[in-house]
């Protein structure tokens, strides 16, 4: 008898939504819809539990009639803009950033996430190991933002935002502040983090009575935003991955 994980699941096994995208062929979403609608044969029989335990390397997978494969890796660096969102829908009818990308390309996940009022660098892949290594906290990835604050950020300030911020029950610590340029109307820093809590930057300034107005990340591992305009962007290739992620699952 096959030893079982903790999940009740045997070594290898996921649920027949997760083969999908593991396999790149879809969102986890799209999947359970496909499944749902009777579309998708495992190992010559229909299946329309999304949960259904399967072995994707080895199984037969079909969607309406289609035997699939392993889908190319594929990676893009999008530049978010302002006021799009990282769900690929929105209740509120608000652009989400997949209205910005091929249709072809809509099953990509996006690495993390940036909120509304957040613009700048996101990873969209099919790569699931790779985009669990990049979010995983003690893997050390770290990230690059430009953040402008009402106010002036004081030395005062400054000294208690790098001893870090006790919020909600949460140590909120970047690894590293600059602080570019200060007056009574605004500071201009950049805020260098490595593990991403949830609106941690926008906690930390608000502790400290600091409202943030705007928020950008420029940085991602050794990946840079570079010139790519708002709501563009352009593939990444592995050997820039490599480089960009040293030790990350790319292939």
């Amino acid at each position: 008898m096959q030893k079982k994980t903790h999940t009740g699941r045997r070594p290898g096994h996921v649920p027949l939504e997760r083969a999908l995208s593991k396999l790149g062929i879809a969102s986890r979403t799209q999947a359970s819809k496909w499944i749902l609608a009777g579309l998708v044969r495992v190992n010559g029989v229909i299946r329309k539990d999304p949960l259904f335990s399967v072995f994707p390397e080895k199984a037969k997978i079909e969607i309406d009639g289609q035997v699939q494969e392993k889908a190319e890796r594929r990676s893009f660096l999008l530049h978010k803009p302002r006021g799009v969102i990282t769900t690929r829908s929105d209740e509120k009818g608000r652009p989400t950033v997949f209205s910005l990308i091929k249709e072809e390309f809509a099953h990509l996940v996006a690495v993390g996430r940036l909120d509304w009022a957040t613009s700048g660098l996101l990873i969209l892949t099919n790569n699931t190991r790779l985009s669990a290594w990049l979010t995983e906290p003690s893997n050390n990835v770290q990230r690059i933002y430009l953040v402008s604050v009402r106010g002036e950020v004081t030395e005062e300030v400054l000294e208690r935002l790098q001893k870090g911020i006790k919020d909600q029950g949460e140590l909120l610590e970047a690894d590293k502040i600059v602080l570019r340029k200060s007056s009574g109307k605004e500071s201009h820093l950049t805020i260098h983090l490595s593990e991403g809590k949830n609106r941690e930057i926008r906690r930390m300034f608000d502790a400290v009575g600091h409202e943030v107005i705007r928020l950008k990340r420029v940085g991602y591992g050794k990946l840079e935003l570079g010139e790519l305009q708002p709501g563009e962007y352009r593939e990444l290739f592995d050997a820039e991955m490599k480089t960009a992620f040293p030790g990350a699952p790319i292939e």
